[in-house]
């Protein structure tokens, strides 16, 4: 059970392996509703190394003090992220004019 949002991870073990390692979060809103985005990497079992880094960003909803994942949107590569940035700068600049 997570009760705070301080212990909400991806940080997943597997059989003694930490397939999904979580590098660093950032809380975006908090609240009965938490929005947060994660950097991570899976564990590629094949080549026996980590692989590239990885953003998701995930919702939690805390019912009767517990937090649950509704949804993800996991960002797929570098050149998405880069796109979403570009995309989110050009709107607020946009707005600022």
């Amino acid at each position: 059970m997570t009760e705070k949002i301080d212990d909400l991870t991806v940080t997943y073990m597997e059989d003694g392996i930490e397939t999904s390692k979580e590098l660093g979060k950032v809380v975006l809103s908090k609240g009965s509703w938490t929005t947060i985005i994660f950097r991570y990497q899976d564990w590629d079992r094949d080549k026996e190394v980590y692989g590239p880094e990885r953003y998701t960003i995930r919702r939690y909803q805390k019912r009767h003090g517990e937090y649950r994942q509704q949804s993800k949107f996991n960002i797929s590569s570098r050149a998405q992220a880069e796109a979403l940035i570009a995309a989110l700068q050009g709107w607020l600049e946009a707005n600022e004019a």
